[in-house]
């Protein structure tokens, strides 16, 4: 591994790198998810991105559970499951990714469940509009849309519903969970694109056609190769935006990453997945990566791989090439 030669469009320094560990899982039923950002930091990934990719980290040395911000009561509201914990944590993470985003450092937030993205891209989102005036596109790479509104949620889980409540398509009043989101914490929906789709709610089928989403699920990675989604989608994007890919393991086809919550046959292969990170990283607008809802604790024989397989993303949208 070598340091990038990419040269970034909307960073102040390329080798300047941010890193929030967030051992969080309380935007979904099932417990373990919390324990990723360890087991990615001791499987060596900070210092591969340190030593071999030349990577300045700036890094508080804590896996944040945000203990103290856990409310003693948290009853469903609008059928949301753990509202006032999950808004609490993810409000916290905004801070956390804007301190980094504004001083012009790429952003890397190891998860933690997927409802931590209502976090991290709400701080990045802020930053960018503050310090360039820019709006940011979303690149969301993932077997489930996670664009479910409270009211269209079967499960309540609110790792299901973070592109709702980042595109305004869900909101709350200011006092309620997630009032605290503004308009320049959010995305349009014009300016997110999804890869990897293969398991869609029926009321977030809806959402994507009436908002006229960009997505390109297994079928259409399927008929054109991921080469050619990925000319589509980076295309869609064009290329004067910062981007922000957040990254759900459970893209990855369960035989190259079986240790997550909700896996689902038929998707990405670990090639495919970091192809997707390897040319967001060309571009050159790349600002910040979510690796998110690894779960070492569900499957025994499968927990390395599946962390192998998180760092291997990583280092790639991070500029590890091939030759």
């Amino acid at each position: 591994m070598d340091a990038s030669t990419i040269q970034p469009k909307f960073l102040k320094n390329h080798n300047d790198l941010g890193l929030v560990a967030v051992g969080f899982s309380g935007g979904q039923c099932k417990p373990g998810v919390d324990a990723a950002p360890m087991a990615l930091i001791e499987s060596g990934l900070v210092d591969q991105l340190k030593d071999d990719l030349k990577y300045n980290i700036h890094y508080d040395g804590q896996v944040h559970a945000y203990a103290e911000l856990m409310p003693k009561e948290d009853p469903d509201h609008r059928n949301m499951k753990k509202p006032r914990a999950v808004s609490a944590v993810t409000q916290q993470l905004s801070k956390q990714v804007y301190e980094h985003a504004k001083e012009g450092r790429f952003v890397l937030t190891l998860g933690g469940d997927h409802s931590i993205a209502i976090g991290t891209i709400s701080g990045t989102a802020k930053a960018m509009r503050e310090r360039l005036g820019r709006e940011i596109a979303v690149i969301w790479v993932d077997a489930h849309a996670d664009i479910n509104t409270p009211e269209t949620s079967d499960s309540g889980n609110i790792h299901g519903m973070p592109v709702a409540f980042l595109t305004g398509l869900a909101s709350e009043k200011p006092d309620a969970p997630f009032g605290w989101l503004e308009d320049n914490q959010r995305i349009s929906a014009k300016k997110l694109v999804y890869i990897g789709l293969r398991d869609i709610d029926r009321g977030e089928k809806k959402i994507l056609r009436e908002h006229d989403i960009k997505a390109f699920s297994m079928h259409d990675v399927d008929r054109h190769g991921i080469g050619k989604v990925m000319d589509m989608a980076l295309g869609w994007i064009g290329s004067d935006t910062p981007i922000h890919l957040s990254f759900d393991i459970d893209a990855l086809d369960p035989m190259w990453a079986p240790s997550t919550g909700t896996a689902v046959r038929g998707g990405l292969t670990l090639r495919e997945g970091d192809f997707i990170a390897e040319c967001v990283h060309e571009t050159g607008s790349l600002i910040a990566l979510d690796l998110v809802e690894v779960n070492p604790s569900l499957e025994a024989h499968g927990a390395a791989e599946t962390v192998r397989a998180g760092c291997s993303i990583v280092r790639c949208a991070l500029g590890d090439t091939l030759l």
